[in-house]
């Protein structure tokens, strides 16, 4: 089967969590399929990265659209239909290269990750496609709206309802759907979102794999994309509200922040805290994990599966974060994982790591068997590919 994949950011290097699922799941359905892939870019691409790619796709166009295009696109979205999110990433260069892909290569089956990507086969209602949500970003809109400054409130929150009809839309127009859990499903507002199946992520567990007699230069781990709002948020949550605690006990408790991007509010936090480092973009985020005692992910907003967990919980770390984090991991809870809901909680329970090495070695290795026992990609694009093939659930319901 030809299959040509659209996706919004070039797939490599997987610095990005939309990037790693694409990424793992092509790698293996190239298996099986002839992969074609259309993804776009605001600026240049590293021709090492297209050629890594091309060992599984046989058809790669990396669409350059410049960002001052975006900005003109963003300014006009204001009195259009689409979300501002779909409005980023929709233009009419994209749109004619898309289209002459598929007119030209003629692709058995259409795989778009994101709504980010859907408007573009609008126009090519017979050709079967498959949406992978991956998150509900009108849920992600939604709990971004609650904390926003009270002057951007009023566009936060018609950006969550556009959002909200274009997502139950593009259900009605595509053959098959996936998202990344259940949580995030049960967020979808349709009356067909059960037919939407969960393709969890898997983990590369030979890559991270745990590292022995590493030097452990840290206490504490946050790693990701760190110009993302609900990783943003996440770490000033941290720094601000969990640390004081901590170090009423433990004054010399540190941190590392270690992620592509930082934005300039999180570089703040490493210019007031002598204890905490922010190392930006790591040529391999291993070496991050094997230098700290505990992860600990605070989420208070956001949507999908949080990659990062289960990277570090592969590496045989203990793991600390959010009930609406480990909702889409599901690890049970004081024996592979713990939970914390308020600052009060999560320092109890890193001090109470800190101070017995024992429990943090029960605590990492229930979570390392969890995570291999129960995320595997072969597994994944195993699910996604006999979907492709299959008859549509969606389809036969309306």
């Amino acid at each position: 089967m030809k299959l040509l994949v659209l996706l919004s950011r070039v797939p490599y290097p997987l610095e990005k969590g939309d990037k790693l699922r694409a990424y793992h799941l092509m790698v293996r359905l190239a298996r099986k399929h002839e992969i074609l892939l259309c993804c776009l870019s605001d600026g240049p691409t590293d021709p090492a990265h297209i050629a890594h790619l091309r060992q599984f796709c046989t058809y790669i166009d990396v669409i350059r659209v410049p960002r001052w295009r975006i900005l003109i696109k963003l300014a006009t979205a204001v009195f259009a239909r689409l979300p501002f999110q779909v409005a980023y990433f929709h233009h009419a260069k994209a749109q004619r290269a898309i289209d002459r892909a598929i007119r030209e290569l003629r692709p058995d089956h259409v795989l778009c990750q994101l709504v980010r990507t859907t408007e573009y086969v609008r126009g090519h209602p017979t050709l079967p496609k498959t949406l992978d949500y991956m998150d509900t970003l009108s849920k992600g809109m939604e709990r971004r709206t609650e904390n926003a400054p009270f002057h951007l409130k009023p566009l936060f929150q018609a950006e969550t309802r556009r959002l909200i009809r274009y997502e139950n839309l593009m259900l009605d127009l595509f053959d098959h759907a996936v998202i990344i859990s259940a949580q995030d499903r049960e967020y979808i507002y349709h009356p067909l979102r059960d037919q939407v199946a969960v393709i969890p992520n898997g983990v590369d567990t030979a890559h991270f794999a745990p590292q022995q007699q590493q030097e452990k230069h840290y206490d504490l781990l946050f790693t990701g994309n760190m110009n993302y709002p609900p990783n943003i948020d996440s770490v000033l949550f941290l720094v601000q509200k969990v640390l004081p605690i901590v170090r009423r006990k433990r004054p010399g408790t540190n941190l590392l922040i270690s992620g592509v991007d930082p934005s300039a509010s999180v570089r703040d936090l490493a210019r007031t805290d002598p204890l905490v480092e922010v190392s930006g973009w790591v040529r391999d985020i291993r070496s991050s994990y094997a230098a700290a005692r505990i992860f600990i992910a605070p989420m208070q907003i956001g949507t999908g599966l949080q990659n990062k967990l289960l990277e570090a919980m592969s590496m045989r770390m203990p793991c600390i974060t959010s009930a609406l984090a480990n909702n889409a991991v599901g690890a049970k809870v004081g024996e592979e994982i713990l939970i914390g809901n308020t600052p009060e909680e999560y320092a109890d329970h890193i001090l109470d790591l800190l101070a017995d090495n024992t429990a943090r070695e029960r605590l990492a290795g229930n979570g390392y068997r969890f995570v291999r026992e129960r995320f595997d990609w072969d597994r994944a694009a195993d699910a996604l590919d006999q979907m492709i093939k299959g008859p549509s659930p969606l389809i036969a319901r309306k």
